[in-house]
């Protein structure tokens, strides 16, 4: 059963509670490998779901539009004190709803309309908001993106100091949502400094390797970093906006009044909970076992002749490209879900086939990691997706059943944060 129980919800509405139910007891069974997902604690969940999200608090702590902040502006000042403390920065915003609203709060502040801006290219791992065509960045702003190497699926820096000479963007984005190499903050540096560009570090997928000390921090080198606190950082649906402090006024009149009302008191609570489990020691020996991982699972998986984009990963996301093995990355996806393996379909650099039927498929360890799972049971996923693909291929359910109900008697064995 969902732990903490939802026996309010129940009696209240049987059709809810169900469904919840059954949520939990999927996110049990399966193997869950969606890189941008984790299980956060117990504690994150109960944060959640308090008496805050009853609270509105337009504005900032000291400085609200309404009455009756005695509780919400300490609550506030703790997550942001704690954001600061952990990552090492000037300034933290803990308001942003969700990853793309503090991207977005990035362009209002260091950019107007019609402005050059510069990312990764989606199809070569970026995200939809840093400035890709069908994305409100993309049709308020310019955008010119950059690419990596056909020969090492590694980001092209030459391309990128190139093209910010030729485009002189106000703002460059590193990082992205499909990128299982090292962010090379340095190098972004100097090619920001020379063209005279704000540096936005978006680090929505490693900033709990950060935060654990298994990936390098772009504090120091970026002004602006943006961030979603879930995914490998383990908190709840939100995000963060930090940076140094000359940037700090900025930013935070993008988020309010810019963007957004009142912040979500719930979910700042719950922030707050995640970045205190992040500066403790389990969190650094979690984060360096998820990178372990995802080392172990791409090593697995070459064994077994699957063609990784830039050869392997350097943090917890792998990406396939599927284009050898005779079927496409969709229905690979849907496959390996009916197996009990959760992941998906992605885009590969250079992809022939379209966007919503792309060659490769997309995997995370990160809330394998969470439920126990080390680099010895890597070989033994390997093999089940192996297995799965070729049957799949085949049009074999048969097998496909085997496998989950293999998966299945593994995941039983590990305990899960939420259900019990």
């Amino acid at each position: 059963m969902h732990d903490p129980a939802i026996s309010a919800l129940t009696l209240a509405d049987p059709d809810v509670a169900a469904l919840v139910e059954a949520e939990a007891q999927r996110q049990f069974t399966k193997i869950r490998l969606i890189a941008s997902e984790n299980y956060v604690s117990t504690a994150v969940l109960e944060a959640s779901g308090t008496v805050l999200t009853n609270k509105y608090s337009e504005g900032y702590p000291g400085r609200r539009y309404y009455e009756g902040q005695q509780i919400i502006d300490p609550l506030e000042t703790l997550a942001v004190t704690r954001a600061k403390e952990l990552f090492g920065v000037e300034h933290a915003n803990v308001q942003p709803y969700s990853g793309s609203p503090a991207n977005l709060a990035t362009y209002l502040a260091f950019a107007s309309p019609g402005d050059t801006i510069m990312g990764l290219s989606l199809p070569m791992g970026g995200h939809l908001t840093h400035g890709w065509s069908v994305s409100a960045t993309g049709k308020w702003f310019r955008g010119v993106r950059y690419s990596v190497r056909r020969d090492t699926g590694r980001v092209d820096m030459d391309e990128v100091r190139d093209l910010a000479r030729s485009e002189r963007p106000k703002i460059i984005f590193c990082g992205g949502t499909a990128v299982p190499r090292t962010i090379d903050f340095p190098a972004f540096a100097e090619v920001a400094r020379e063209v005279d560009a704000v540096l936005v570090a978006d680090i929505a997928h490693i900033a709990g390797l950060i935060a654990g000390g298994a990936h390098p921090s772009p504090v120091g080198h970026a002004p602006v970093i943006t961030t979603t606190t879930h995914k490998t950082l383990r908190g709840p649906r939100g995000a963060m906006i930090m940076s140094d402090a000359a940037h700090a006024s900025a930013l935070d009149r993008a988020v309010f009044p810019g963007l957004q009302g009142g912040p979500h008191n719930h979910t700042t609570a719950a922030i707050a909970v995640a970045l205190r489990e992040a500066s403790g020691p389990a969190f650094a020996t979690y984060a360096h076992q998820v990178v372990a991982n995802a080392r172990a699972l791409a090593e697995a998986l070459t064994e077994r002749g699957f063609d990784l984009v830039s050869g392997g990963t350097d943090n917890h996301l792998i990406l396939i490209d599927l284009t050898g093995k005779s079927i496409a990355g969709k229905p690979a996806a849907q496959a390996l879900d009916r197996a009990g393996i959760e992941l998906n379909y992605n885009a590969v650099p250079f992809d022939p086939r379209k966007p919503f039927d792309p060659s490769g498929v997309r995997l995370g360890t990160a809330a394998i990691t969470t439920r126990g799972l080390g680099v010895e049971q890597m070989p033994q996923v390997a093999d089940w997706i192996d297995i799965t693909v070729k049957a799949a291929a085949d049009g074999d359910e048969a097998t496909i059943a085997r496998v989950a109900s293999e998966v299945a008697d593994l995941t039983a064995h590990y305990p899960m944060p939420g259900w019990a």
